[in-house]
């Protein structure tokens, strides 16, 4: 006798009638109700995220190097004369830099 491997278990079969008909009965909320509960309870309001652009105008004094200082050819920050290890190309390398490449 061939047996069919694809038909469910009558227990299974039982079972999984039993479970969707108990689904069906649970007071599951429609896509009408949760789209309205969002549009009630809508958070983007006064709520800034991180990164977003802001319409605000920035003002921030910018001061040149001083006389003692120069800016890294490399990582491009403002360092006294006392870091100042290489001239090349890009400017002067500050000792940080020098260290880190080599």
């Amino acid at each position: 006798m061939a047996t069919d491997y694809e038909e469910a278990r009558p227990d299974v079969a039982e079972a999984s009638e039993e479970t969707l008909q108990d689904v069906q009965k649970t007071d599951a909320p429609t896509a009408k109700i949760v789209s309205a509960e969002l549009e009630e309870n809508d958070f983007a309001d006064g709520l800034e995220l991180s990164g977003a652009i802001v319409d605000e105008e920035l003002s921030i004094i910018v001061i040149p190097p001083g006389n003692d200082e120069f800016v890294c050819g490399e990582c491009f920050t403002i360092r006294h004369r006392s870091q100042d290890e290489k001239h090349t190309k890009q400017g002067i390398i500050c000792r940080d830099c020098v260290h880190v490449h080599s």
